[in-house]
């Protein structure tokens, strides 16, 4: 099992590669990955197993967070209280994205950065992103609100980027006026 140990802190170099996209079909390391990343996300927001297993709670989770420079991440969210959905994106990319730009008001957290971070990210409301699922068929998915942020994170960490290299380190909370709080 996953531990929140096995994830990289944001001091590691690795997290700063821009991942390679993945070739298909894929290799059994990375499905049984994949696997792995979504059971580590769907325990972690349980309570019960998340204090039995010291897990941080996480929604999403990329495989560079993992060591693993290619281009997947994995997204568990719940839609109810105990209630799942799986997403799996491969080789992702933002196809469309809506005008309105909106922020986490507690701010944007990672299973990478261990510290508390003030400040906003600046995030689309609504994106429609391309991917592969885990057999190579082309999908698109469309997100909105807290689905997005987390999409959005997520294909930054393929990219190198984290979340806290969108917080202006000299006016944390610039631009929040033109913003939208989710």
């Amino acid at each position: 099992m996953l531990k929140t140990r096995d994830i990289l802190d944001e001091a590691d170099k690795r997290l700063r590669l821009v991942s390679k996209e993945v070739k298909f079909p894929l290799t059994k390391e990375d499905k049984k990955n994949i696997d792995t990343m979504i059971e580590y996300l769907h325990n972690s927001q349980i309570p019960k197993l998340s204090e039995e297993y010291d897990l941080r709670p996480g929604m999403g989770l990329s495989a560079i967070q993992l060591g693993i420079p290619k281009r997947y991440f994995v997204v568990v969210y719940e839609y109810e209280e105990g209630k799942f959905e799986n997403y799996i994106l491969i080789n992702p990319k933002i196809i469309s994205n809506s005008m309105e730009m909106i922020y986490v008001a507690e701010g944007e957290g990672c299973l990478s950065v261990n510290r508390p971070v003030e400040g906003i990210v600046p995030r689309f409301a609504r994106v429609t992103m391309e991917a592969y699922d885990m057999d190579g068929n082309k999908v698109h998915i469309r997100a909105r609100e807290d689905l997005a942020i987390c999409f959005q994170h997520e294909l930054d960490h393929l990219n190198g980027i984290l979340f806290i290299d969108h917080i202006d380190p000299k006016n944390p909370f610039k631009g929040k006026d033109e913003m939208r709080e989710i």
